[in-house]
């Protein structure tokens, strides 16, 4: 992983809320709240909770008497967060590594984390930590994106963005986002941390935009994929998401655009 995938700055926590989340993130948020909501838990961790999704859709769903910690590593997405979020004072906000969480042992009934993992330079270390703050019988929720070829508006957008530099192709998101998705290795990796029981479940859903112009703009200028287009070449970023717009617009239609995303959900109790 690049220094540069966690580089969620400047105006990409505004895009990606507006057009990437919508996109193919509130689906899965939806299955995530739910998937808590029916543990009943005391005490929820959320981790790297960026710009607020899983929060928005989780916090009806749980009791008055409910803590939450939201958290995340980057600032600039917590605050985002923290902002599209009505009032609740069973919310806390806490910057927080999901690899060094700052909490004590056994404090958590659940840690949920939505699409989060892959971003951990150390993804064993932070499932120990999922493991340490939760009580016995808490259970770790995640959820990762499949391979990129399961999910069409990505593989598109990084065609397009190679196509632009052949011989040092944009790798950000087959490399992080769409990286880590063995259900094996995973399942492995749960269990070498501690997890006792670990069940996997994929997830496959349509991701639906009014005009190809949306997923373009979510992940060319929403994501990190943003900071490698910009290093590469100054003027890049609008050229090709142009070019993205156009790229789908032929596979998908100039209308309204629909295509297939899909990922994995792991639940892993202690």
């Amino acid at each position: 992983m690049s220094s540069s995938d966690k580089n969620f700055t400047g105006s990409i926590p505004e895009v990606y809320d507006d057009f990437l989340v919508p996109l193919i993130f509130e689906t899965y948020a939806r299955d995530m709240a739910q998937r808590v909501a029916e543990i009943a838990p005391n005490a929820v961790l959320e981790t790297a909770a960026g710009s607020g999704v899983v929060t928005r859709a989780l916090a009806p769903l749980l009791a008055p008497d409910t803590r939450y910690v939201v958290s995340d590593l980057n600032p600039p997405m917590l605050a985002r967060a923290e902002q599209k979020q009505p009032p609740d004072p069973r919310l806390e906000w806490q910057q927080a590594d999901a690899m060094a969480l700052p909490f004590a042992d056994q404090v958590f009934d659940t840690v949920c984390c939505q699409f989060g993992v892959m971003f951990l330079p150390d993804k064993p270390q932070g499932f120990r930590e999922a493991w340490r703050v939760l009580r016995e019988g808490g259970q770790f929720i995640f959820n990762v994106w499949d391979h990129i070829s399961e999910n069409e508006f990505a593989q598109s957008v990084t065609e397009t963005a190679a196509g632009f530099f052949p011989d040092d192709p944009p790798q950000f998101l087959p490399r992080t986002p769409h990286g880590y998705h063995d259900t094996q290795s995973i399942v492995a990796a749960l269990k070498g941390a501690g997890f006792t029981t670990v069940s996997a479940q994929t997830i496959t859903s349509q991701s639906q935009a009014e005009g190809p112009h949306v997923p373009a703009i979510a992940y060319c200028q929403g994501t990190p994929l943003r900071n490698e287009l910009e290093q590469r070449q100054s003027g890049s970023l609008e050229k090709i998401t142009k070019a993205a717009t156009s790229d789908i617009e032929r596979r998908f239609g100039s209308g309204p655009v629909s295509a297939k995303i899909q990922g994995q959900v792991f639940s892993a109790t202690r």
